[in-house]
């Protein structure tokens, strides 16, 4: 093989790699992304479970609920209660983040219910 052929071989598996590049990206950033997603279900969980447990106790619980979450993930957190004979529900709602601007996604929403503590 030619020397000048060597040179220009190296050449095209730079563009080439320049080309996919790109999907690459993508691909990670989808990773984070699902991820991203995976923590704030599970930051909802939390914070229904904390809500519930301090509405059941006769507690500030939307602030509980709140505190339960991630500072970064708080703003975009609600956590309404509803109150049985016997006891109480909460429902965790938390926005979830998007990484790139126009893909949106639904709240992760959550419930935990616990007996009220008479």
């Amino acid at each position: 093989m030619s020397r000048a052929r060597k040179h220009r071989d190296r050449g095209q598996v730079a563009i080439e790699y320049i080309g996919f590049l790109p999907i690459l990206l993508l691909v990670a950033l989808a990773a984070v992304q699902l991820g991203l997603i995976a923590y704030t279900a599970q930051q909802a969980g939390t914070a229904a479970r904390t809500g519930a447990r301090s509405a059941s106790l006769e507690g500030p619980y939307e602030a509980d609920c709140r505190a339960a979450v991630s500072s970064w993930l708080a703003d975009g957190t609600s956590c309404p209660a509803s109150f049985g004979a016997d006891e109480v529900t909460v429902t965790a709602t938390v926005q979830i983040p998007s990484l790139v601007p126009g893909w949106d996604f639904d709240p992760a929403v959550k419930t935990a219910t616990m007996p009220l503590d008479h």
